[in-house]
């Protein structure tokens, strides 16, 4: 197996694309490293797509670099001091709490996820079946902004940093999406749409450092190479920094509706070239 610059190049693209978007990046590299012709259940190439996230990392960490500082002092500045305790200490420890679930299960069922589950026909059912799911967060969510009870950032509690935690873990099912996962989560429980989007991204630091740190130990670069490797992470960085600022503005004024009829058309596609043996599913 040869992992050229342009194949680099490529995932870096589909990876800072897609890793805050609704659609699943999993899906999306699992699918593109099938059409490039490397072997999607390697774990040479797992391991890469894991690690090119810390581009996309590092691009949510910049883009939101004041607000995680606010949060960082303000939980440190709670835990000395319980008199100094506001709602971005709140915040904080529902980021933090909401993001211990997934570490636990991915690595308790890393060898499925990295195995069984790197299947194209997981990939299709997972984008349906949860495009079904964030169409019922749209509706619910219509609902609550019409009866005035959207809840603002303020509003939020531990409690919802469980529940997007817990939802959350669904993403490690190819197809899923981690963002549309913990969006969905956050319409559902009324949270306003933008508010759910910017904790989708406070929540993504903790698993994708961890997915791309144990990742990293995966790959053989002996078969990658570094140069490969350094130039999907800045590919990633660049793309996801972009595409972070537009999903913000975009959700501002619009639903998740486009996304969900992109999944559908990508998922049923999918299928059809499964069943009829276009593709292979692994």
């Amino acid at each position: 197996m040869y992992l050229s610059y342009l194949d680099a190049i490529i995932l870096g693209i589909v990876e800072g694309l897609t890793e805050y978007l609704p659609v699943s990046s999993t899906g999306h590299l699992t699918i593109t490293q099938k059409l490039l012709g490397l072997q999607i259940d390697n774990p040479t190439v797992t391991g890469y797509t894991a690690t090119i996230q810390i581009g996309a990392i590092a691009a949510t960490l910049i883009y939101f670099w004041k607000d995680i500082v606010r949060l960082f002092l303000a939980w440190t500045g709670g835990l000395r001091d319980k008199e100094s305790r506001t709602h971005d200490y709140t915040l904080a420890w529902a980021v933090v709490i909401g993001s211990i679930p997934i570490g636990i299960v991915g690595f308790l069922g890393r060898h499925i996820i990295e195995g069984a589950l790197r299947s194209l026909w997981v990939v299709a059912g997972a984008l349906l079946a949860w495009s079904v799911v964030m169409w019922i967060a749209e509706i619910v969510y219509s609902r609550k902004v019409a009866a005035g009870a959207e809840r603002a950032e303020d509003d939020v509690t531990i409690r919802d940093g469980v529940i997007l935690g817990l939802v959350q873990c669904f993403s490690l099912i190819p197809g899923v999406s981690r963002s549309g996962a913990t969006i969905s989560a956050g319409l559902l429980a009324g949270i306003n749409r933008v508010v759910a989007t910017r904790l989708s991204f406070f929540m993504a630091i903790p698993a994708l450092t961890a997915a791309g740190l144990f990742g990293l130990r995966e790959v053989d670069t002996n078969i990658i190479g570094w140069g490969p490797m350094a130039l999907g992470i800045l590919v990633s960085f660049v793309v996801a920094y972009a595409s972070i600022a537009w999903l913000l503005r975009f959700v501002a004024t619009n639903s998740l509706r486009a996304f969900i009829y992109y999944r559908i058309v990508l998922g049923t596609v999918l299928l059809a070239l499964l069943g009829t043996g276009v593709m292979t599913a692994t």
